[in-house]
């Protein structure tokens, strides 16, 4: 009970945490520049500079009827953190905006630095189960009635508010929007799944026992043997898979390389890995 008490608590304070970077992110950055980075805060960013309508309300107004549709369609399960995270966000954002520090006037550095910012708060609160609601929303109402999945629903919402500010503000600040947009989301992957820290080996060898016992000898990683099957010599040949810090992946190579010259060999990136040699596995 006290551990469930302490990680609800420290999901809401988590959720909390990511909605004032992302506040900041809009407020110091985005909202003055008049850039637009789709959603419902780049709808409530043209409606401020329209009709000076305050930023936060307007965000508020934007998702007090998605929230009712979204609890119609979707039940109570959709997300309580949902709600405090949109919420939190549209008081925050108005806050803020009271002593917001004009950064720069320069629209690109303000896409690419509010972008990255607001990135950085939302996955945060994605990262602790929370959302700030908004074109989420949408996209999965589009989704429930229209033949597309929610990701398509998402880029067709986010690119119907990047056309209305590029009808607004002019095509170049709809440019520096779609800038932002992908500053953004990279932040949020980023925040997500972390930077690559470890490489992925799938190495298949005429000689999979003894490249895996020697891998064990000199990296002490070790090894999984899955089955595979070639399919234009439908040979059985068993696929050696390896994970191996960055630094270790020359010494890798080196080893596939002497003791079978012709295994053909696969490397990729690692965001995370779990479990022994590595990170520990906790919740």
């Amino acid at each position: 009970m006290k551990h469930t008490l302490r990680r609800t608590i420290r999901d809401y304070l988590g959720v909390l945490i990511g909605v004032v970077i992302t506040a900041v992110g809009l407020s110091w950055f985005l909202i003055p520049n008049r850039i637009a980075a789709g959603g419902v805060s780049g709808l409530a960013t043209v409606t401020y500079h329209l009709f000076n309508f305050p930023v936060g309300v307007t965000m508020l107004a934007l998702n007090a009827p998605l929230f009712v549709i979204s609890l119609r369609l979707f039940g109570f399960g959709f997300g309580a953190k949902t709600l405090f995270g949109a919420v939190a966000l549209s008081i925050v954002v108005d806050i803020t905006s009271f002593w917001a520090v004009p950064v720069t006037t320069d629209p690109l550095l303000a896409a690419i630095y509010g972008g990255v910012i607001a990135g950085v708060g939302l996955g945060l609160a994605f990262r602790y189960g929370g959302s700030t609601g908004g074109t989420d929303m949408a996209a999965q109402i589009l989704s429930r009635y229209m033949s597309t999945s929610v990701g398509q629903a998402l880029l067709l919402v986010d690119g119907l508010v990047i056309v209305l500010a590029g009808i607004s503000f002019g095509p170049e600040l709809a440019l520096y929007a779609m800038i932002a947009v992908f500053a953004t989301t990279k932040a949020i992957d980023l925040v997500q799944e972390g930077l690559p820290y470890a490489k992925a080996a799938f190495i298949i060898s005429t000689h999979p026992q003894r490249l895996g016992k020697v891998i064990l000898a000199e990296l002490e990683r070790g090894a999984t043997g899955l089955k595979g099957r070639g399919v234009f010599t439908n040979t059985e040949r068993e696929v050696l898979f390896v994970i191996v810090a960055r630094s270790e992946i020359a010494t890798l190579k080196e080893i596939v390389h002497e003791q079978d010259p012709k295994a053909f060999f696969v490397i990729t990136d690692v965001n995370e890995v779990l479990g022994e040699g590595f990170k520990k596995l906790s919740t």
